[in-house]
C-alpha cells in the first residue's frame, strides 16, 4: 500500500477531500520525522512506537581492499508495533 492508497482509503471512509487528507498525512509524517531528528520518540497507543535506536561504534572490513574501517556511533529510526497490532497481523494468516 502506498501513501496515495492510504490517502484514498481515508478520503473514502471519512468523506474528506483527498487534498486535505494528503496534507494531513504529510504533516503527520513530517511531525514524526522532526521528533525523531530531535531524538524524541513518538508513541501511538494501540498502533506502535517510532523510536530512535542508538548504534554503537564498530569495526568493519572492506574485503575488496582488505582494509579495516571504523563506523562511528549513530542513530537510526525504527518502528516497534504495539502488542494488539502484532496480534491482528498474526491472526490474519490465511
Amino acid at each position: 500500500m502506498t501513501k496515495a492508497d492510504i490517502v484514498s482509503e481515508i478520503s473514502k471512509s471519512t468523506g474528506i477531500e483527498k487534498i486535505t487528507v494528503q496534507k494531513a498525512v504529510e504533516a503527520f509524517m513530517e511531525s514524526v520525522k522532526g521528533s525523531l531528528a530531535k531524538d524524541q520518540n513518538v508513541y501511538l497507543r494501540g498502533f506502535g512506537s517510532f523510536i530512535v535506536k542508538k548504534r554503537a561504534q564498530k569495526t568493519a572490513r572492506n574485503i575488496s581492499k582488505n582494509t579495516t574501517i571504523i563506523i562511528p556511533a549513530h542513530n537510526i529510526p525504527a518502528f516497534k508495533p504495539a502488542k494488539t497490532f502484532i496480534g491482528q497481523v498474526k491472526s490474519s494468516v490465511k
